[in-house]
């Protein structure tokens, strides 16, 4: 099969993050994993991926040595380097040297298996790959950003620094430094040696000229050039044999479409160097905004570059470039570079021409979409931001792919396209917006105004539902654009006005059909393609079937009992017609449900039918199913996706499995991964609530977003506002603190187990030292501390200053104001502030608060204050300070009574500061403002306390009381608290959220509370299907006593119990012959098996245990209207037993009342859909069971000869009598006809050696056999309207299957890119269906069109009647009467004459034509 693959963007910021080798195998890292690509100058192709770090890859290079091409080694912030095997893709050997993040990797081109790394501490370490042993050198204290292996002397290493150094060392002296090369003055990102091993003379200014030379000594001959390039905006070339740069390159500033750099793209400039193999004289270079130059070396003047890709638009990369990497593919050198515009290009390095761009995905994939319109345009909504557009049909380019990033700014999980306009796509991404592009136009998105409270999961295009309905024809959109979002509301969006307010359709639905109950949360919606229904999927399980435009509810569908995540309408343009009626749906189980809403939808009932049973049932997937699409090119063809990582295809009407995809290494994201159910509480301390629904891998970052967060990466670096797209691009997700949070943590354990006996003992001294404390302050009191400190502190100075301190107090006091220089209480005699007035006092406070606040006192402050009398002003100090008390407020209403309410209110924000939420709310009580106390606690999650203070202090009708028990309901819900949500509920009087939130557990006493809590509070419809549901529970446990018991608390379910009861009577009667082979937990006395006939017992059952008899017709045909509308689903062979039991039960209940009716062509027909199930299901046995079980014969006598319809039910129902009869004989006659049997075509009915024996112990010997060669019994199995009905089905069946194996034939020749073993395996397959086909000659599509057309006129023209009621095969009698007449006993000369004739003009496939040939042989 041919794949195209988009793989992860490479990661960001990495010196070597990707390398080739000379085979042309690209690999590169993005986040933890390796990828790799064959790489040609027409294209790349992913070969597979290298995974084992468990963080992300810093580092990536081929070895350079010739043999060793497929040998690598990466290196990743999880402090590993890792060796692989490119080839096998298997880990050869690793080592764990370092102990700081790996920031530089180099194999040597020298030294055989020599691998060189350096980490962010300044050591590098060389690993010898064959011996496994390794070497560090620490040759300077600085940040290492990169290292290069000299080409020409083995034992040189370059290494450049984050500060702007490069230094030279040699290994073989202990990593004694050879050279430091100053000139950089900001980080170093990448160096590069010459290829070449002389110094050649370079043109251009040298550094340092003092001898005349050009800069080249008569030493250089011994050197060898060295490239650096750093974020200081200029590419450096040193002589290594002078130690001195000899030329400085500075970055040009490139215009790009009329407009200058930015300054800020400056700052976030990377400046990669590359220097080509066998261009010694030339190096390539990154520039500011993704251009790629190349300079000359050996050019004069002063332009000395060329750039890449400037003969046409479109060729460079549109943002900085960070690696790059050339290799030889035959005469052409070939770069490739990676970008932090997710781009990796391929350039000829001979015509500086882009050859080709892989695009690539810098985050999850969450959602994808083929439009409907643009063939093979697919859209795919991205982790990072951006939504990509693919021309999958583009021939000249198969990664044409156009990318949108404008006003998304957050993820974008979900995407659709208009049905009818072509380019037009509506996006919702992960902050709730809603917007629609226009992917043909350069415009910016349209967004909509109205925005989602969580992450958007669902867009579907549909028709206008009121309000936006209302108006004339041309006021309005043909499609509005439904948005779906985590936090359960569904919202129709006005394209033609995005800026309006979008409605939500819940008060419509709730208004149409008069519910007063909460509506449970929406997760999914799918438009009906025609546009008249509308499904949609809830939180509870529940799919909702509704009818447009007023969305009246038409059916519930209560199957699945997880959150719903998909849900899919089969397409309208199949070829059977009732297959548009079909919607899937995939939950949070494993299990995909199909169902068919056609009499739903074509005959809606007064009443919403409730559907419990699926149509067909999928099973397979091991995990929750995030994505469901039918094909639009079969029918009842299904793909479904899944966390277990596979995408499934289904053939639906089959049942069955056609092929199984794998390939995603993470959760399967084809679809939106989507919605989750509710989460158990955890024991920890209480997170911040995130969206409903986001799973834990969503909230990983995006790959390559976490890069921006190493060392020296520019995260850090300013944005302007003309450059959007570098801020929405770098800003996705936020950087990656986790990585270095793990990777610091991990060093400390990693000290504490090296060095585990100097903890302890630090330990025990600390300890020790802490008792010693400990004793010496029980020893001594401690004095308070003073709240006068200042003036306290002047009592402390000498004896002669305290005295001069008298004399100054004497002087003042008696001088009457005449004290001249000296003012106390202030500067350097504070202290006599205490000794003389007041005014002076109040000057030795202020000072002393002053004194106070510098120290952070606030407390003493206030307290000078308040002994001012200030009181005010020391409350409000302290409120300013955040230090108001108990104490302070305890004050504060002797300042008056709005001084007081203020002071609670600030101390209530302080209490809410130090979270201290109760003691603030009993606060906010006391002053009369009892809602906001409520608030208060609400806003905090403490509803337990709100609700006991709302409810003792507002009335039991207040509002607030209930909008309480509603928030904490739906809080306690999603933590899994169901029964105490219950409460809740109950106490906000919406008795039906209370039931389904305990029937959410989904057990069988769950179900059952809920049913009797419902049926208490009067939400009998609720109680009807809760009940029911109980009780089919507790039949799959066949513990049938339990299931009456729930059961018979509903009077309503009346017609349910006597079902339930025909289907423990029959379990009974069935246990006898084996066909049941489990054990019954619990049964009734009554339904143990006896001699008397089935229904009989069945009418004397009802009428002593249920009530229910001949004599009360009314009730009977009341009963009977009910079971009516219940729809069982089809048999099919994967149908349990069980359930397929249950079915049956449903049917015969329907004829046993018809019998009490006296309504015989229904018990007929009833009685026809019983022995049809076994007859569909495959099983033989129990098909003949029934039939002994339910005596048919005279049923025919009481029919009105008339009624044509019944004589034909009668017909079929005495063929499928006949049937099991004839194959009853047949397998009574010796054992020797076994191989015939097994080649026979028995539609699927074949029995094991024990069912045969079941079959001989149940025959009535020569009674039977006089049946069998009777005339009138090959006369109803010889029917030729039936086999010219059936040979009609097999002839159009067997045209379908060579119109699929012509297509088959014809795909591989238009797939340019298809292998020739593909090519041929296809066609050889294609001959042999071409073999078994009718005629095994060549035919056009039109012929068999044509011939389609014919046998559909022949089909159109039987009779209806003929076809509605099902039939044995009439071959399949023929062949079975031919043989036994051959083998056993002759048959009359007509009925052998009409199986011949029959099997001559009807038996023309190939199936019958070789039975019928062995017959004859």
């Amino acid at each position: 099969m041919h794949q195209r693959h988009l793989p992860a963007s490479p990661n960001w910021y990495c010196s070597r993050c990707s390398d080739i080798n000379g085979k042309g195998v690209l690999g590169f890292g993005a986040k933890n994993t390796i990828y790799l690509l064959n790489v040609t100058a027409s294209s790349p192709a992913v070969t597979g991926e290298l995974t084992g770090h468990t963080e992300r890859v810093s580092g990536f290079a081929f070895c350079p040595h010739d043999g060793q091409e497929r040998i690598c080694a990466s290196t990743s912030d999880d402090k590993t380097v890792k060796i692989w095997d490119a080839g096998q893709k298997i880990l050869l050997k690793e080592h764990n040297v370092h102990q700081s993040t790996i920031s530089a990797v180099h194999w040597s081109p020298v030294q055989k298996l020599l691998l060189v790394t350096g980490d962010e501490k300044g050591i590098v370490v060389c690993y010898w790959f064959s011996s496994n042993d390794t070497q560090s050198f620490f040759p300077e204290p600085r940040t290492i950003f990169c290292l290069s292996c000299s080409p020409h002397e083995e034992n040189y290493i370059a290494v450049g620094y984050k500060d702007g150094m490069i230094v030279v060392i040699d290994i073989s002296k202990k990593g004694e430094v050879i050279h430091r090369l100053r000139g950089h003055d900001d980080e170093i990102h990448a160096l590069a040696w010459c290829p070449q091993p002389r110094e050649e003379p370079l043109y251009g200014r040298s550094e340092d000229k003092t001898d005349g030379s050009n800069g080249v000594t008569e030493a250089a001959e011994m050197g060898c050039y060295l490239a650096s390039g750093s974020r200081d905006q200029t590419v450096r070339i040193w002589s290594t044999a002078r130690g001195k740069g000899v030329m400085t390159l500075k970055l040009p500033f490139l215009k790009r479409r009329g407009s200058g750099v930015d300054p800020v793209v400056k700052e976030r400039l990377w400046l990669t160097v590359h220097w080509p193999k066998g261009q010694p004289s030339q190096i390539v270079s990154s520039c500011f905004s993704g251009e790629i130059i190349m300079w000359d070396l050996m050019k004069s003047g002063k332009q000395k570059w060329s750039l890449l890709g400037s003969s046409s638009d479109g060729q460079n990369h549109s943002r900085i470039v960070f690696n790059m990497s050339s290799f030889r593919s035959g005469d052409r050198e070939l770069l490739l570079s990676t970008s932090m515009d997710r781009e990796i290009k391929c350039w000829d390095l001979a015509s500086l021409e882009c050859c080709w761009t892989l695009p690539t995905l810098g985050g999850f994939v969450y959602c994808l979409s083929f439009s409907p319109v643009g063939t093979g345009c697919l859209a795919l909504g991205i982790g990072d931001s951006m939504i990509r557009v693919w021309n999958t049909l583009s021939i000249q380019n198969q990664y044409d792919i156009k990318t949108f990033w404008q006003g998304i700014k957050s993820k974008v999980t979900a995407l659709a396209w208009h049905p009818l306009k072509e380019g037009t796509l509506a996006f919702g991404t992960d902050d709730g917006k809603v917007g629609i592009n226009e992917v043909y136009s350069n415009k910016p998105p349209q967004i909509s105004s109205t925005y989602h409270h969580r992450t958007v999961y669902s867009l579907s295009w549909g028709p206008p539902v009121p309000p936006m309905s209302f108006g004339g024809s041309g006021d309005k959109p043909s499609y509005s654009l439904y948005s779906c979002a985590g936090e359960g509301v569904i919202f129709q969006h006005d394209p033609w006005k995005l800026s309006g307010e979008a409605s939500n359709i819940d008060k419509l639905i709730r208004d149409t059909n008069n519910i007063k109950h909460k509506i449970p949360p929406h997760t999914d919606l799918s438009w009906k393609p025609d546009g008249s229904v509308l499904a949609i999927g809830n939180e509870d399980g529940s799919i909702e079937v509704l009818k447009a435009p007023m969305l009246k509810l038409l059916c519930t569908v209560q199957q699945h009992h997880k959150i719903i995540n998909s849900l899919r309408w089969h397409h309208e343009h199949s070829s059977q017609n009732e297959l548009q009626y079909l919607l899937a749906s995939g939950s949070t189980n494993a299990i995909v449900y199909v169902h068919d809403l056609k009499s739903a939808i074509e005959t809606p009932s007064e009443i919403p039918v409730l559907m419990t049973e699926s149509f067909r049932t999928l099973s397979g997937h091991t995990n929750k199913i995030t994505s469901l699409a039918w094909s639009p090119h079969h029918d009842g063809r299904l793909v479904t996706v899944c966390y277990d990582g596979t995408a499934q295809v289904w053939d639906v009407l089959k049942e069955e499995p056609v092929c199984n995809y794998r390939g995603h290494s993470g959760k399967k994201r084809v679809e939106m991964e989507k919605k989750r159910g509710p989460q158990k509480k955890s024991k920890k301390k209480k997170a911040a609530p995130e969206k409903r629904g986001m799973k834990a891998e969503e909230r990983e970052l995006p790959l390559g977003e976490e890069i921006k967060g190493a060392a020296g990466s520019g995260a850090e670096e300013g944005q302007s506002e003309n450059d959007k797209e570098e801020e929405e691009r770098e800003n996705t997700d936020g950087p990656s603190v986790t990585g270095n949070e793990i990777s610091v943590d991990t060093r400390g354990i990693e000290r504490v187990q090296n060095g585990e006996r100097f903890s302890h003992a630090v330990k025990r001294e600390v300890k020790e030292e802490k008792k010693r404390e400990k004793s010496d302050l029980s020893l001594k009191k401690r004095k308070p501390r003073s709240i006068l400190p200042l003036s306290t502190s002047m009592d402390h100075r000498p004896k002669e200053e305290l005295q001069q301190d008298c004399l100054t107090l004497a002087a003042v006091r008696y001088s009457h104001g005449q004290s001249g220089t000296c003012v106390t209480g202030s500067g350097d005699h504070i202290q006599l502030g205490l000794f003389t007035d007041r005014d002076a006092l109040y000057r030795m406070f202020q000072e002393e608060e002053e004194s106070h606040v510098e120290a952070g006192h606030y407390d003493s402050m206030v307290y000078l204050r308040l002994w001012k009398g200030d009181l005010i002003g020391a409350i409000n100090l302290a409120a300013e300070k955040g230090e108001l008390t108990d104490h302070l407020l305890s004050l504060a209403p002797m300042a008056g009574y709005q001084v007081w309410a203020r002071t609670v209110e600030a101390y209530v924000k302080q209490l809410c500061h130090h979270e201290q939420f109760l003691k603030a709310a009993s606060h906010l009580v006391s002053i009369h403002k009892l809602y906001e106390a409520i608030n208060l606690l609400k806003n905090h999650q403490f509803y337990r306390e709100a609700i006991a203070l709302a409810s003792a202090r507002l009335q039991p009708e207040d509002p607030v009381l209930k909008n309480l028990f509603m928030s904490w309901a739906a809080v306690l819900e999603k933590d899994g608290h169901y029964a105490t949500a219950a409460k809740c509920y109950l106490a906000a009087d919406s008795n039906f959220d209370a039931a389904k939130v305990i029937a959410k557990k989904g057990d069988v006493i769950s179900l059952r509370t809920a049913a009797n809590l419902a049926q208490i509070s009067g939400e009998s419809e609720l109680a009807h299907s809760l009940s029911l549901r109980c009780a089919k529970d507790l039949m799959l446990f066949q513990d049938w006593a339990a299931a009456q018991e729930v059961l018979r608390t509903q009077d309503s379910l009346l017609g349910h119990r006597l079902v339930f009861s025909v289907n423990e009577i029959l379990t009974q009667r069935l246990a006898d012959t084996d066909v049941v082979t489990w054990s019954v937990a619990s049964s009734h006395t009554w339904s143990k098996s006896c001699e008397e006939n089935f229904l009989s017992m069945v009418h004397r059952v009802w009428q002593s245990e249920f009530g229910v008899a001949a004599t009360d017709l009314v009730q009977v045909k009341m009963l009977h209207q009910q079971l009516r509308t219940v729809e069982n689903p089809p048999a099919t062979t994967s149908v349990p037993l069980k359930h397929l039991l249950f079915h049956i039960s449903l049917d015969v209940t329907l004829c046993a009342l018809s019998q009490l009716l006296c309504d015989w062509p229904s018990v007929l027909e009833e009685l026809l859909q019983a022995l049809t199930r076994g007859y569909e299901a495959g099983h033989f046995t129990l098909m003949a069971e029934m039939c002994q079980l339910l005596t048919v014969t005279f049923y025919k006598q009481k029919l009105d000869s008339t009624d044509e319809r019944s004589l034909v039910i009668s017909q079929s129902v005495e063929a499928l009598v006949c049937y099991q009869l004839m194959y009853k004989k047949w397998w009574n006659y010796s054992a020797e006809t076994s191989a015939l049997t097994n080649n026979t075509i028995s539609n699927g009915h074949r029995l094991t050696e024990k069912n045969h024996s079941e079959v001989e112990a149940n025959c009535n010997g020569e009674a039977q056999s006089d049946v069998i060669f009777s005339e009138g019994f090959w006369k109803v199995l010889l029917s030729e309207p039936h086999a010219n009905l059936q040979a009609t089905q097999r002839a159009i069946a067997e045209i379908q299957r060579r119109v699929t194996s012509l297509i088959q034939q014809h795909n591989p020749c238009k797939d340019s890119h298809a292998s020739p073993q593909a090519l041929s395996t296809s066609q050889s397959e294609t001959s042999e269906d071409q073999g078994g086909s009718l005629s095994g000659k060549s035919e056009s599509l039109s012929t068999l069109t044509a011939r389609v057309a014919e046998h559909h006129k022949a089909l159109a023209a039987i009779p209806e009647l003929v076809n509605k009621y099902p039939f044995p095969d009439v071959m399949e009698c023929c062949i079975v009467l031919l043989h036994m007449e051959k083998h056993f006993t002759p048959f009359p000369p007509h009925i052998h004459s009409k199986a011949t004739t029959l099997l001559c003009k009807y038996g023309t496939t190939e199936l019958l034509c070789k039975a019928w040939k062995r017959l004859t042989q």
